[in-house]
């Protein structure tokens, strides 16, 4: 076998294992006995020793220093790159800190779970602090002197600064406020979905809206969960979703929106089956593809006409009062705390408030204690109103309370890879209404599937956009088709 062979078959086993320890989490969010949490903390500190030894193996970098890599095509190239990259990370944080992160936040997931519940925030800051105290170790470790917040973005999105970042966040907020202010102040309002939605009928049809758009149960499963999810990649991607019986499109949108990352995983080209590219290149391309399924195309006029029409055969009649109507439902502006139930327009204020909490979080200038307050006053500042309980606030996400500090700004990377992304599909695409209005999404899912998903990581995050869209990333699409959707449905 020649170094790269070998190397190759080192890194499939070391992905294969990351799936089982992947697999780990997903049975802690879902069917994991409640009185399991203290012994399943061990059960992935244990994990994480091993992957991480296995990513710093002293025969990964002979390997890869034995490897001409001119001698490689595309793919093999790729392969080196994401190999070297994990190796790299591997070698500056010490086994003993990335054990101890895994246990600690595995054990924090649960202890977030309950202050959750009881709205205590305080008695969730305890183990914050120890999370923020080993997150900022780890990011002093890799950042080598440089921007400590940068170095765990690089984990979530390769390429992009926080900088940048701030950049792209600066040119969106004003149109975005002004979009907000201007449709929550029209006088023509869409009237709210309203009713008792029986939870089974809205699981059946959550089932099909995911084979609609192209999930394979076959290599799949739904289930529920708390904050709806999706794991795993190739042969076993598992999605999750939730139920409302006020409100069915949470349940719906949460699984068209998982669906869409799991498409990703599912169509990346088997040939890079547990191989290093053969996932998703970043969270922001894959939040891509999640926004775009549910949002340019799940929450189009076209196909929410389609949904309009099986609601009213499987619920009865609903609320509105013909398929326009539904469109202005399902997309309705709203004053709400939640980020996942918040519209196209103010989702991504709401996480340009976690990017700035957490990038301060991790560079020193705001300590946990300190946090819950800096919460509510940004919160009142951008949204206009005061957050009531914690639950609302500063407790209703998971991910710091897991360490996915740099993982929050990849959401609005996401919506503005899609809105690229939906500029390019639709000019290859003239008949996509026609498509979606008869509930057919298979061209536009194939499109998606052919241009970037079958592609895993063999490009880099920015590489795969513009290789699918032949454009430059810009924020001028998702803008554009923000401004035209709701001036259409508040002023139409």
């Amino acid at each position: 076998m020649t170094a790269y062979e070998k190397l190759l078959e080192f890194a499939r086993d070391t992905q294969a294992l990351g799936e089982v320890a992947g697999r780990l989490g997903w049975d802690q969010e879902t069917v994991m006995p409640n009185g399991a949490g203290a012994q399943r903390a061990e059960e992935m500190a244990a994990m994480e020793k091993v992957l991480h030894a296995r990513r710093n193996d002293p025969g990964v970098s002979e390997w890869l220093e034995a490897i001409d890599e001119s001698s490689l095509d595309d793919v093999g190239r790729a392969q080196v790159r994401e190999i070297r990259r994990a190796r790299d990370r591997a070698d500056k944080v010490p086994v003993s800190l990335a054990a101890e992160l895994a246990r600690v936040t595995s054990a924090a997931q649960g202890k977030w779970a309950e202050a959750r519940a009881a709205d205590d925030f305080a008695a969730f800051k305890p183990v914050l602090e120890e999370v923020v105290k080993l997150r900022r170790e780890e990011a002093s470790a890799l950042a080598g002197g440089g921007d400590h917040y940068d170095a765990l973005l690089d984990d979530y999105e390769p390429g992009i600064s926080g900088n940048d970042i701030q950049t792209l966040f600066d040119a969106m907020r004003p149109r975005l406020v002004t979009l907000r202010d201007k449709a929550l102040g029209a006088s023509n309002q869409p009237e709210i979905l309203v009713g008792n939605w029986a939870e089974k009928k809205q699981l059946k049809l959550s089932g099909k809206l995911a084979k609609t758009f192209g999930y394979d149960l076959n290599h799949g499963r739904i289930d529920k969960a708390v904050h709806p999810f999706s794991s795993g990649s190739g042969l076993d991607v598992r999605i999750t979703t939730r139920t409302s019986v006020e409100d069915p499109f949470n349940c719906f949108y949460s699984t068209i929106h998982e669906v869409g990352h799991a498409c990703y995983e599912q169509n990346i080209d088997r040939a890079y089956l547990l191989t290093p590219i053969g996932r998703g290149a970043s969270m922001g391309v894959h939040e891509s593809q999640s926004r775009i399924y549910e949002n340019q195309l799940g929450r189009s006029r076209a196909f929410t006409g389609w949904l309009f029409d099986q609601m009213e055969r499987r619920f009865g009649k609903t609320p509105a009062s013909d398929a326009e109507a539904f469109y202005g439902m399902v997309n309705r502006l709203q004053k709400g705390f939640i980020r996942t139930e918040a519209d196209e327009v103010q989702y991504n204020l709401h996480i340009m408030l976690r990017f700035d909490l957490e990038r301060r979080l991790i560079g020193g200038q705001l300590d946990v204690a300190d946090l819950e307050t800096a919460w509510n006053e940004r919160f009142a500042a951008d949204f206009g109103y005061d957050v009531d309980k914690a639950s609302n606030g500063v407790l209703q996400d998971v991910h710091w309370a897991v360490g996915l500090f740099g993982y929050f700004p990849t959401y609005a990377l996401g919506n503005i890879y899609a809105g690229c992304l939906y500029d390019a599909l639709r000019g290859d695409l003239p008949k996509l209404d026609a498509q979606l209005a008869g509930g057919n999404a298979t061209y536009a899912t194939a499109w998606l599937a052919e241009k970037l998903q079958s592609n895993g990581s063999l490009r880099t995050p920015r590489e795969t956009i513009e290789h699918a869209t032949g454009q430059s990333i810009s924020v001028e699409p998702l803008l554009k088709y923000l401004e035209a959707k709701f001036e259409g449905i508040y002023f139409g």
